[in-house]
């Protein structure tokens, strides 16, 4: 079985670790917690490669699928890019079945129990295990996440909102 692993530092778009969701080609299918991975240009994820790499020796040895479906994609190769991401950065999406909610701290480790602390654009690492699989004929190599810690904020990813107190200006006149 694959050991887990600490990934480098990303920006993480499309956060969903506090509620389980069926993906949108399949509202029916089962629900997960997920988060997309955005490695920008440069990030070492050697380690993750080898571990994808030995998840996928160790399903089926020396007989590795040719059409093996990668984890790993550039930007724009995805069907629908994220906006404001280099399209050369490494996108991956990690995710855990509904019935293992992922931990999430911050950087103190701290345990994160407000939503809205996690959005898409803030920075994080995570702890996770690659595995391959064999599903209706789909082959390939997924990460399942185990863990989540935000490191820090930045501005909101893939024109998600903007919190409120970065949308005004202080106002001076008396309320109402």
């Amino acid at each position: 079985m694959a050991e887990k692993q600490i990934t480098p530092e990303f920006r993480a778009a499309f956060v969903g670790v506090f509620r389980a969701t069926a993906p949108r080609e399949n509202p029916n299918g089962a629900k997960k917690y997920s988060i997309r991975a955005v490695f920008m240009p440069g990030t070492d994820i050697s380690d993750l490669k080898k571990a994808a790499a030995s998840a996928a020796q160790e399903k089926w040895g020396n007989a590795v699928p040719k059409t093996l479906r990668s984890p790993f994609r550039t930007n724009e190769e995805l069907d629908n890019p994220i906006p404001g991401v280099p399209d050369d950065a490494i996108v991956m999406t990690f995710s855990a079945n509904e019935n293992r909610r992922p931990g999430v701290v911050d950087a103190n480790l701290n345990d994160i129990i407000d939503e809205s602390e996690c959005y898409s654009g803030a920075w994080y690492r995570a702890q996770v295990r690659a595995y391959a699989y064999d599903q209706a004929g789909n082959k390939g190599v997924s990460f399942g996440l185990e863990n989540l810690q935000k490191l820090r904020d930045d501005d909101a990813l893939g024109g998600g909102r903007v919190p409120a107190a970065k949308a005004f200006e202080a106002f001076g006149g008396s309320a109402g």
